[in-house]
């Protein structure tokens, strides 16, 4: 214990200190030999690993960016393609309605046109008909007039009207 008491870390003894030194140098020999290369070999390919991974994801970002623009190229040629898709379809539907339109117009224009012909037939078969019925009048009022000699033109008259009263015409 006496030997503990006269211990000074100041003031070391060169036992101490050559003891120490000769094993600090041992110990940094064997570190050189066995732990510092490895350590720095480790370090370098830890390093190297780093940098590849840093260069792979520079690559990848430029990559995703490239993706991205193409991506937007080609949503805006969707988006093109899509607004002349709809274009052409609504250039479509009103081609079709202007055609229904148009036949439309001509079936209406058809159906008035036979309207008016199927008219004027009846027209002319009631006209053909009332031309039948005068006919028919004058002829009655003729055998009458035959059958009966009338002076003057007022008897005429009178007899004509008397008839014509008789067969409720309007």
């Amino acid at each position: 214990m006496i030997f503990l008491l006269d211990f000074n870390p100041i003031k070391p003894d060169f036992g101490l200190f050559f003891w120490s030194l000769l094993t600090f140098l041992i110990f940094w020999i064997v570190m050189a030999k066995f732990a510092f290369r490895p350590i720095a070999n480790a370090l370098k390919k830890r390093a190297a690993h780093i940098q590849d991974a840093l260069d792979a994801s520079k690559k990848a970002r430029q990559e995703m960016e490239k993706l991205k623009s193409e991506n937007e190229k080609l949503l805006e040629e969707a988006r093109k393609e899509r607004a002349t898709i709809l274009q052409e379809a609504k250039e479509q539907s009103n081609s079709i309605i202007n055609e229904a339109r148009d036949k439309a117009k001509s079936e209406a224009n058809k159906i008035v046109e036979n309207a008016k012909l199927e008219i004027e037939k009846e027209k002319l078969t009631a006209i053909k008909a009332v031309k039948q019925n005068v006919g028919l009048i004058a002829v009655d009022l003729t055998e009458k007039l035959l059958g009966k000699q009338l002076d003057s033109k007022e008897e005429q008259v009178k007899f004509v009207q008397a008839q014509i009263d008789k067969l409720h015409l309007n």
